[in-house]
């Protein structure tokens, strides 16, 4: 296969996500000739009470927004709407109307039945808050979001004038114990790129690996975000973000590492 359409090949990148949340990263970067390792640094469960959440759906129809910041939120959210028999795809033509956070996000919550209204043109939550900020005034917004989630969206949606309804529709978990190659590969610095979706995953990852042996390591390998919120929690642990996807997307994160690798080719050498 030709060099040009496996820009990748022969880059170790570490993929961080959830393991059934990391089939797209992992097709794209193999697809680019990449040689992935696996190392899950989040799992994901449902609420530990649901209630405040069960409340929120049975009630979904007073809502004027439903915004969702993450494809867990529209996952966690629709599932159980069917567990309390609500459809999702019956949310349809019907208040609330569904934003969402960024064309991932939007992704899965139409694959479950979700008609989603809005994208933000800026993939963060305070984007979406600002981008419709006009349309919140006065209007009643659920705002279902993983129990790690932090208060500068609802405090944001507030001061556009929003009535918000903060729910916890699902729970941000250490993941279980790692298969020890991968994560020996990292602390021996046999990798290229470390890839984040989330600043729940670069925490964990810390915890993992060692916050001061990640020191030594830094030299070795890049860290790479999606998004700006991601890559500003691994700035603030005070480690460089050398990529970071203005599309938060997998195709958008490949998009970034290849750009980058080719400018760090060297002059007149082709990307291997």
């Amino acid at each position: 296969m030709a060099a040009s359409s496996q820009p990748l090949a022969g880059k170790r990148v570490v993929v961080t996500r959830a393991a059934e949340q990391a089939g797209d990263l992992v097709r794209a970067l193999n697809a680019s000739g990449a040689e992935v390792l696996l190392l899950p640094s989040v799992a994901f469960a449902a609420a530990e009470d649901p209630r405040p959440l069960d409340a929120a759906i049975r009630s979904v129809y007073l809502f004027d927004w439903l915004l969702l910041t993450s494809q867990n939120a529209a996952r966690f959210f629709a599932a159980r709407c069917r567990e309390l028999g609500i459809q999702p795809s019956a949310l349809a033509g019907a208040p609330p109307r569904i934003a969402a956070v960024g064309p991932a996000t939007a992704d899965a919550a139409r694959q479950e039945g979700l008609d989603v209204k809005y994208i933000a043109a800026r993939h963060t939550g305070e984007a979406l808050a600002d981008e419709l900020s006009e349309e919140l005034a006065g209007k009643k917004v659920l705002l279902p979001r993983s129990d790690r989630a932090g208060a500068e969206l609802p405090a944001a949606l507030r001061c556009a004038g929003a009535h918000v309804t903060d729910v916890v529709a699902y729970r941000t978990l250490a993941p279980p114990p790692a298969d020890a190659g991968p994560l020996e590969e990292i602390r021996q610095g046999r990798a290229d790129v470390v890839t984040f979706a989330s600043p729940s995953a670069f925490h964990s990852f810390v915890e993992q690996v060692g916050a001061e042996p990640l020191r030594q390591l830094s030299s070795q390998f890049v860290f790479a975000a999606i998004g700006p919120v991601t890559a500003r929690a691994i700035r603030e642990a005070g480690f460089a973000v050398e990529i970071e996807a203005a599309d938060s997307t997998a195709a958008g994160l490949v998009a970034a590492i290849i750009s980058w690798c080719a400018r760090r080719a060297p002059s007149g050498v082709n990307t291997p």
